[in-house]
C-alpha cells in the first residue's frame, strides 16, 4: 500500500545549514529505502513565501499569493513510499531526518486505476542532489 508521508514545520526554526545536513540525511534515507524496495518519490518544497494559491467564488478563479491558510507550520516536504501496512509507514516516517522538528502526517495514498502514468519527459522537475 502507498502512503504519503507529509513533512509540516516552522520554516523559521531552521538554520541554513540544518536545513542543508537535513536534506543531505534525507536523500540518504530515500536512497536506504529505494534499497529496500519501498521508495515511490520525495521533495522538498520551496519555501511557503513562493506559494500560489488558487479558490473558486462565485464561479470566478481567484488567485492570491501565499498559502491557503496561516499557520505556525509549513507543508516542507513529503515522501511517498509503498510499503505493507501503516506500522511500516510510521516506522519510515520515524527515519525522516526532520522529525526533530517536524511532524509527519502519514495517510494513505487512494489508488484510482483510470489515471494516467506519470509523464517521463518533464522538463522543469529535476532530483534533489546534494
Amino acid at each position: 500500500m502507498k502512503y504519503m508521508l507529509l513533512i509540516y514545520s516552522d520554516e523559521n526554526a531552521w538554520t541554513e545549514q540544518e536545513r542543508n545536513d537535513c536534506m543531505a540525511e534525507s536523500v540518504k534515507v530515500c536512497h536506504e529505502l529505494n534499497s529496500e524496495r519501498k521508495y515511490v518519490g520525495a521533495s522538498p518544497l520551496h519555501s511557503v513565501e513562493t506559494a500560489t494559491s488558487v479558490r473558486l467564488k462565485g464561479g470566478k478563479r481567484m488567485i492570491t499569493d501565499g498559502p491557503f491558510a496561516e499557520t505556525s507550520e509549513q507543508l516542507g516536504g513529503y515522501y511517498i513510499v509503498d510499503v505493507e501496512n501503516l506500522d511500516e509507514a510510521i516506522d519510515i516516517a520515524a527515519r525522516i531526518p526532520s522529525l526533530s522538528k517536524s511532524t509527519i502526517e502519514i495517510r494513505p495514498v487512494l489508488e484510482l486505476s483510470n489515471l494516467p502514468e506519470p509523464s517521463q519527459h518533464s522538463t522543469s522537475a529535476k532530483p534533489l542532489t546534494l
